[in-house]
């Protein structure tokens, strides 16, 4: 009887992670004996976001050492060519400019499109050293009743093993501001900051998504008349724009659309405009979590053993 009222147990809940819009896998290494949860990440690949032009290019910056730099085209992550880091330090701005000039000559661009020149960063972005925090998240979102795919996505391309300083001063694994950490609970002041506590900053980021970020989403996309389902992968990828950007500012930019669009589009559309705070690094956050999430299969992928599904579905 116990037997059954387990095995009960376990489906209800393998249910409810399903109906939730994730699957999780258990990933095993036998080099190590470690094993890690992982969300499940599929629909990137059925619905082709890793077929875009701004996730693979910043999968090429993930794995580029940092003495490379790729020339592109600003508004798309057009690939354009190599260039090494130190030679194009070493210019003069007017050097760059003739350089970047010489570039649209050759390419046939017109003379106001923008091109940028970006560094490698394969030294910040160490998806091995993450993957066992991103466990470790995946259980406390669950236990929170948060998808832990935001997790998993924000623990990727926010701070990756490592704890660091925004230029706008967030901090910790999960990137939290001053303010929003205080409003969750955590203490930060001169002589505490709990944001470097893994499982408190956890809990803190779990609540904002789950309580303002999630709603905030919906509002929004309700105010538009824009149909959705919470379990779309676009629709969580607004979820974490607003959780980079914040509310008022995804609000803002949406607010500029002159037809209703949704799905792909719209996440598309976002990764080209501007409206108040929200920019360069803004349009760029999904672009990024795209690209982190496939690297994170490769390392799946290529180091580990055995992959479970923890769910049957």
């Amino acid at each position: 009887m116990l037997k059954i009222i387990f095995f009960i147990s376990i489906f209800i809940y393998q249910l409810q992670v399903y109906t939730q819009g994730y699957k999780l896998i258990d990933v095993y290494s036998e080099k190590d004996t470690s094993n890690h949860l992982i969300v499940q990440f599929e629909d990137i690949f059925f619905e082709r976001w890793d077929t875009l032009a701004q996730p693979k290019f910043w999968k090429k910056i993930m794995t580029l050492d940092p003495d490379t730099c790729i020339v592109n085209i600003a508004t798309t992550r057009q690939f354009l060519g190599y260039e090494k880091t130190n030679k194009w330090a070493s210019q003069t701005e007017e050097e760059k400019l003739r350089y970047k000039d010489s570039v649209r000559l050759v390419h046939d661009l017109h003379e106001e499109t923008k091109i940028y020149i970006t560094s490698g960063k394969k030294y910040f972005y160490l998806i091995d050293e993450t993957i066992p925090s991103i466990s470790k998240a995946v259980d406390i979102f669950q236990d929170l009743g948060t998808d832990p795919l935001y997790a998993q996505a924000i623990l990727l391309i926010e701070s990756p093993g490592k704890l660091n300083y925004s230029n706008a001063g967030a901090y910790g694994p999960f990137q939290l501001m001053k303010s929003v950490a205080r409003a969750e609970g955590l203490i930060v002041n001169k002589e505490l900051d709990e944001r470097k506590d893994f499982v408190k900053s956890a809990y803190a980021a779990s609540s904002l998504l789950n309580n303002i970020c999630v709603p905030e989403a919906k509002r929004i996309l309700n105010k538009l008349n824009i149909e959705f389902n919470e379990s779309d992968l676009w629709f969580k990828f607004l979820v974490l724009h607003t959780y980079h950007a914040g509310a008022r500012n995804v609000e803002g930019l949406l607010d500029q659309l002159d037809q209703s669009i949704s799905g792909k589009k719209l996440i598309q559309w976002i990764w080209q405009n501007e409206w108040g705070a929200f920019k360069n690094a803004s349009q760029n956050y999904t672009q990024v979590a795209i690209a982190a999430l496939l690297c994170l299969q490769d390392e799946i992928y290529n180091k580990c053993d055995y992959i479970f599904e923890c769910n049957p579905f």
